[in-house]
């Protein structure tokens, strides 16, 4: 089968999330199955940049699957128009169309071939739709480009065949779009071939002489960095707490300068090490070292990260927002605390340094879980069943 792929970023903007993840992993495993994968995208480059590089190569082979880019002539927050995209995708033969975060350009682009080319499109979201809180206290820019996105969602709901989403949270968000009958759930999944030791000694090279708590996400407000520090200002002199660090690291979204801000207001400078645009490896590296993970968003979907921490048998701290518990569960594999609420995340902070025995346990639990359910070969494999049902029907 000939599978087209489409999202707003791909390799190597790795620092990007989710979305280009999941679109990498499900080229990565189809394509080793024998199908011809291609992802078309943009040029966004954090490796080497944090905007968009005419120089990376228009097209690209990776492993089995292929990239092929355009360039983004202006973008307005995640809202990245590479109009290139549409004659490159209309030139090329493929059977179905899966595009991945719908608020997006590419998606319309993807709604547009599939209409033109009548062959099945199929989306996920990965953004949250109608939930994101930027949708409700975003500035008055970001909010005109929201409204004037909503008869481009319409279009691109009612073309597509199937609506994939990861959990019963996301379900409900869309069928106020369409009808249950049209929406399928799969879980995300990780690429546990991807996630394995990394030659780089992540404390050698970042100068870390103590254990460490690891946050690794965008510098975004939902993202609970405020919330952390708040945490990690009520025990910094704590016995049990005063031998590790916190290491902070992402890319900016918009609050690197407010977190800065925060660990001068907090006292933190000894405590906090933030390390921006990281490459992968020392991502690896990062987990592998670390003695937790700390995730305390105000909002997520279906997030990767804890996955990706569990994958080292790593513990994970979050949040009840939103789609968290569809992915994590409370004392089962997680510890998760209310968002916004610091004092909560302080006491599970130290909970979990002071019982390492249950540190173990949690960890132990989600590795099971990446394992037999939440993995990218299980994920891709149920993909492919969908793309399968609905170019037989399309035929």
């Amino acid at each position: 089968m000939k599978i087209a792929l489409t999202c707003p970023a791909s390799l190597p903007a790795t620092q990007f999330g989710g979305i280009m993840f999941l679109c990498v992993h499900v080229a990565k495993k189809l394509s080793n199955e024998g199908h011809d994968l291609t992802i078309y995208t943009t040029d966004l480059d954090f490796a080497n940049t944090t905007k968009f590089n005419k120089k990376l190569p228009k097209e690209e082979k990776i492993d089995n699957f292929i990239i092929k880019r355009t360039h983004v002539w202006m973008s307005s927050f995640l809202f990245f128009f590479n109009p290139g995209m549409y004659s490159q995708m209309m030139n090329d033969n493929y059977d179905v169309i899966h595009t991945v975060g719908i608020r997006s350009f590419q998606a319309f682009i993807s709604a547009v071939v599939s209409k033109r080319k009548k062959i099945p499109l199929i989306i996920s979201d990965q953004g949250g739709l109608t939930t994101h809180p930027d949708l409700k206290n975003g500035s008055i820019k970001k909010k005109i480009l929201i409204k004037l996105q909503k008869p481009l969602l319409k279009f691109i709901i009612n073309q597509a065949s199937n609506v994939i989403v990861a959990n019963e949270y996301e379900k409900k968000i869309f069928l106020d779009f369409c009808s249950e009958e049209k929406i399928s759930i799969i879980k995300n999944g990780i690429d546990l071939n991807e996630l394995k030791l990394s030659n780089v000694n992540f404390s050698k090279k970042y100068g870390i002489n103590d254990e460490f708590i690891l946050f690794l996400g965008r510098f975004h407000i939902v993202k609970g960095i405020d919330t952390l520090l708040e945490a990690i200002n009520l025990i910094k002199n704590h016995l049990t707490f005063k031998k590790y660090k916190i290491v902070i690291m992402g890319v900016d979204f918009g609050f690197e300068s407010k977190m800065f801000e925060l660990i001068k207001k907090f006292n933190l400078s000894d405590q906090v090490i933030v390390i921006k645009n990281p490459p992968r490896l020392d991502v690896l590296s990062a987990y592998s070292q670390s003695k937790f993970l700390v995730l305390p968003s105000k909002w997520e979907l279906s997030p990767l990260t804890p996955l990706e921490g569990f994958a080292f048998k790593k513990a994970v701290i979050s949040t009840t927002a939103h789609g968290i518990p569809f992915t994590l569960t409370n004392n089962e594999n997680s510890i998760l605390v209310n968002p916004d609420d610091s004092n909560e995340l302080a006491n599970a902070i130290i909970n979990l340094l002071e019982n390492p025995k249950k540190c173990d346990d949690l960890g132990l639990a989600g590795f099971k879980l990446i394992h037999e359910i939440c993995n990218s070969d299980v994920m891709s494999l149920n993909y492919l069943k969908i793309y399968q049902k609905f170019l037989k029907n399309h035929i």
